[in-house]
């Protein structure tokens, strides 16, 4: 009942509009033929023929009810104003080519004899009023909003991007009332764009007239609304806005532009991922399409950031049947019931377990005879591993082992290994675990006709335990950011990336190889803690202070792709790599990893001397000798 009350009063107070509107016209029109009269006559109402004033009394109550008819034909009073744009000035200029006629055939079947001046100045004083009263409105709330905003001292706002991804945003901050806004300047390399206007607003320069522009608008929030450049270009143009102290954000994607989706409610955060300066990782949807359709496909570790986002793209991928695998029931949960929501069709099982237990592994593998496994299941936190090394190796080495084998035996057609950069001259127990998970699926690749490849990338922006999630929580807390050494790099993925990586090397596997992501430069864990910072609105050691820490155990200051051993080759796709599997003698490996589960019983020194046995590239650090 309240709603219905609300609604009715909405549409009263509509009408009281439209009428107020309509007498605002009858004024107009009266007024304009009157003075278009007066014009005529010099503006000495003595010397106009009595003729004349008769006419015009005569001719006024067709004038007015003709004009009111038209204009609610053409729905000028069913417009918001408010909002008015070209859209509405057609509409008028509909309305007077209308009228022309109208009040021709009036004239002539009232015997009118008026001064030609008469009709053409009414006509186009009318014209002029009806317009400027109706355009009035909005250009009133315009700059009484500016001034309302300025006195406010709100969000003074520069955008970067003077195209249509620009103009729209423009428009809504201008246009909403919720948005205590101010758009001050526009930023846009274009040189002949310099100087113009674009929504009222001044386009006052290039990239390299930030920091100024900063200053002289007084700028608090840059908005990034070109979302059609290159990662290197967007990259040069963030690292510039980032030492004004401005908050920042971004356009998402030239898709939304296309779609017309580009609004303030779109917008979403810089983040470092932005500034890393690398093009996204493109896959050839037809490849994994191929190999995945129709199939049925196991995700180990399913609930985990790579796992479930692995999970995501195959379900959009038209699988047959997708097994979730993990041992935490609330990851697998969450992932579940995403799943279902988006895809009601999709055949669907979840199953909780762990990769360590022998039956449960080999008793799935039976049940559900997936065609294709993606093995993400693993303890992966240095320092945590390091402490349990134990844990380390019964989890990420035996698990592994237990579900390749049974891969291998349940006739799987691919298993992929989701491995690390830090398996690389491993210093630390979980990189030498992950390292011994490589050499057992290309040795298992020799005894089974499964086609058993890994997938080796280095950290991922925005998992679970990874830096910027912590780094993000620090800042939040008011600090200090962490870092355990001023010149410790790392090379960095995204999800999606590392995901699209994943996929695809399935694709391409024939058995044996070890996939490699060319990740661009490395980047310093220092900067990227400065980076954020910066995106955030503070400054460095003044709002938020960086902290280094030391390096932790079996941490070391780079990570590597390649052993020296492994060679590089080229895919179809520019950055993803082969490294050579490097040889070695197999039937010990075997014979090792015997051993390696006894003392994976026992205590942690014995389990670090057999990994350094197996692994002689691992690197124990002293004291654990």
């Amino acid at each position: 009942m309240e709603d219905l009350l609300k609604q009715k009063k909405k549409g009263l107070q509509w009408i009281h509009k439209a009428m107020l509107l309509a007498f605002a016209d009858i004024m107009i029109v009266a007024g304009s033929y009157y003075l278009a009269l007066l014009l005529r006559f010099d503006f000495v109402y003595s010397s106009i023929p009595v003729e004349y004033i008769q006419g015009y009394l005569w001719s006024m109550p067709y004038w007015i009810v003709s004009t009111v008819v038209v204009f609610y034909v053409c729905r000028l009073y069913h417009s918001i104003w408010r909002l008015a744009s070209v859209a509405e000035l057609r509409m008028i200029l509909t309305a007077y080519v209308v009228l022309i006629p109208v009040q021709v055939i009036g004239g002539i079947f009232m015997h009118l004899r008026m001064p030609r001046s008469y009709y053409f100045m009414g006509y186009v004083l009318s014209f002029c009023l009806t317009t400027g009263i109706r355009f009035s409105y909005r250009i009133i709330r315009f700059y009484a909003s500016r001034i309302a905003v300025a006195d406010e001292k709100d969000d003074r706002i520069m955008i970067i991007g003077a195209g249509s991804a620009g103009q729209i945003l423009i428009k809504e901050l201008i246009n909403s009332q919720k948005l205590h806004t101010r758009v001050c300047c526009v930023i846009d390399d274009n040189p002949n764009k310099k100087g113009r206007m674009l929504e009222g607003v001044p386009i006052v320069g290039n990239r390299y007239d930030i920091p100024e522009m900063v200053r002289k608008y007084e700028v608090n929030h840059i908005i990034y609304a070109i979302p059609a450049t290159t990662g290197k270009n967007m990259k040069a143009i963030l690292n510039i806005c980032k030492d004004t102290g401005c908050r920042m954000k971004t356009v998402p994607g030239v898709y939304q532009l296309v779609n017309g989706e580009v609004s303030v409610s779109k917008l979403r955060n810089v983040e470092i991922s932005d500034l890393l300066g690398r093009a996204q990782v493109k896959v050839n949807l037809e490849e994994i399409l191929g190999y995945v359709q129709g199939k049925g496909v196991m995700v180990t570790g399913g609930g985990g950031s790579i796992g479930s986002e692995i999970c995501r793209q195959l379900a959009a991928h038209g699988v047959k049947q997708l097994i979730i695998f993990d041992i935490y029931e609330n990851n697998a949960y969450e992932i579940q019931q995403e799943l279902k929501r988006k895809y009601p069709e999709l055949d669907l099982v979840t199953l909780i377990g762990s990769v360590r237990n022998t039956h449960r592994i080999n008793s799935i593998m039976e049940e559900y005879r997936p065609e294709v496994v993606y093995h993400a299941a693993a303890h992966k936190h240095v320092p945590l591993m390091e402490d349990s090394p134990n844990e380390a190796i019964k989890n990420n080495v035996l698990g592994t082992y237990k579900t390749a084998s049974a891969a291998g035996k349940y006739h799987v057609k691919k298993f992929v290994l989701i491995s690390t950069d830090k398996a690389v001259n491993p210093t630390n127990i979980m990189g030498a675990s992950k390292r011994m998970c490589e050499m057992i699926v290309q040795t298992l690749d020799h005894y089974y006709p499964t086609e058993f490849v890994a997938v080796r990338f280095g950290n991922v922006l925005g998992s679970n335990g990874s830096v910027i999630p912590l780094f993000k929580k620090q800042i939040a807390e008011g600090g200090p950011v962490t870092v355990t050494h001023p010149d410790i790099i790392r090379y960095f993925m995204t999800i999606p990336e590392a995901v699209s990586l994943v996929l695809q090397a399935g694709a391409y596997a024939k058995g044996g190889e070890i996939f490699i992501l060319d990740m661009g430069d490395p980047v310093k864990i220092a900067d990227l803690a400065k980076n954020l910072i910066r995106l955030s609105g503070l400054r460095v050691g003044e709002d938020i202070e960086i902290k280094y820490t030391g390096l932790r155990p079996g941490e070391k200051l780079y990570e590597e792709l390649l052993m020296d051993e492994e060679g590089m080759q080229d895919t179809d796709n520019q950055l993803i790599h082969i490294g050579k599997p490097i040889e070695m003698d197999e039937q010990k490996f075997m014979q090792q990893l015997e051993r390696l589960k006894e003392a994976a019983n026992e205590d942690s020194d014995k389990v670090r001397q057999m990994v350094k046995e197996i692994v002689p590239t691992y690197q124990m650090k002293e004291g654990k000798e």
